[in-house]
């Protein structure tokens, strides 16, 4: 099987790669091409997502930096930043943004589990919308997040400089402003959604 992959030029496409392959080698693949951001449907398609924009990867690391220093308040659970890999109920596997699950989710994990995919969705998932012509396939994927379990998301588009926030069992709703509040199992955790901005602005 060939385990190198080569991304096609062409700016936030994805790519449908087959045969399907067993979940040890699926996560092989990823081993093998750590460059790539790798995912799997629920049939067993494998998805080549484009690397992110410098601007993406500066608010992604600020977002995730902001969740971290939360976490150092309690050290409670486990913060997850994108190249985690997480296997769904329904049979896919997705890389979070960002994440965070909390200490009851993780009481049954090995330290074997530990060196493998995470096996359930994260209470708390982040995704930030690449660009307005994936703002559709992000709303796809956050929706899946919390079909599969996650309990609270934040798609963050910063087009729109907005937050859609999903709840389990609530319909969706967009807010605005310069800061964002967690709640659930996130509750405390406060987002400064300004600083997330400035990735995508030019600083001299």
């Amino acid at each position: 099987m060939k385990r190198i992959l080569e991304l096609p030029e062409d700016k936030n496409i994805s790519v449908v790669i087959r045969p399907t392959l067993s979940n040890p080698e699926f996560e092989d693949l990823c081993a093998a091409n750590p460059g790539l951001d790798l995912e799997c449907t629920r049939d067993g398609a494998i998805l080549v997502n484009t690397l992110a924009s410098c601007a993406a990867s500066d608010a992604n690391s600020e977002i995730n930096a902001q969740l971290r220093v939360w976490w150092w308040t309690h050290s409670r659970g486990r913060v997850f930043g994108s190249s985690t890999g997480v296997w769904l109920p329904d049979g896919s596997s997705m890389s979070p943004d960002a994440a965070y699950a909390t200490e009851e989710q993780l009481s049954a994990l090995t330290a074997v589990d530990l060196l493998q995919f995470l096996k359930f969705a994260p209470a708390f998932v982040v995704e930030l919308s690449p660009s307005a012509k994936r703002l559709a396939e992000t709303r796809e994927k956050m929706e899946r997040w919390i079909g599969n379990g996650a309990l609270l998301g934040w798609l963050i588009d910063p087009q729109s400089k907005s937050v859609t926030i999903y709840e389990h069992g609530q319909p969706a709703h967009t807010e605005t402003g310069p800061s964002l509040r967690g709640t659930g199992p996130v509750d405390g955790f406060v987002l400064s959604l300004d600083r997330v901005w400035a990735a995508y602005r030019i600083r001299h």
